[in-house]
Parts: structure tokens; sequence; C-alpha cells
């Protein structure tokens, strides 16, 4: 049994979503069905999560102007979220 804890609101890309506190951006992305998490440099091809290790660096987004991995990265209240670019 999974057991959920406090609900939270944050955003990405201007959109605002529910996540759980305590989990990474990347489970509370996917499990709203955000996939599309960045743009590859050379082909614009959406690119997202991969190994969910912080291995791969394919699930790179921006917060507040700084690029992290969003599975190793975990979601909070207000948090504002952006689709990386020139990654």
């Amino acid at each position: 049994m999974i057991v959920r804890t406090e609900e939270i609101l944050f955003e990405f890309d201007g959109e605002t979503y529910n996540g759980f506190a305590g989990e990474s951006i990347a489970a509370a992305l996917l499990r709203v069905g955000v996939t599309h998490l960045r743009d590859a440099p050379n082909s614009q091809t959406p690119r997202g999560m991969f190994c969910v290790m912080g291995v791969c660096q394919e699930c790179v987004v921006e917060i507040n102007q700084r690029r992290v991995e969003a599975c190793r990265t975990k979601v909070s209240n207000g948090l504002k979220i952006k689709r990386a670019s020139n990654v």
C-alpha cells in the first residue's frame, strides 16, 4: 500500500498540478501525465525521463533559471518549474 504525504501544488510551464510532499519532480510530473521535460538541442525533439537515477540527465528542468535533474529534486509547494531549453 502506498501512503501519500501532504498534497501540494506546483507549476510546470505555467500549468498548476497536484503533487505530494517528498516525491521527486519526475515522479510528480509522470503521475499527472507530463513526459516532455525538455527539447534536444540539435533536433528539438522532446526529451524526458530515462534512467530516473541521475545518471543520464535527460530529465533536466529549470527552477529559478537553474538547471536541475527532475529525478533527483523534490517537488515542493509553490515550486515553479520550466521546461529546460538549450540543454
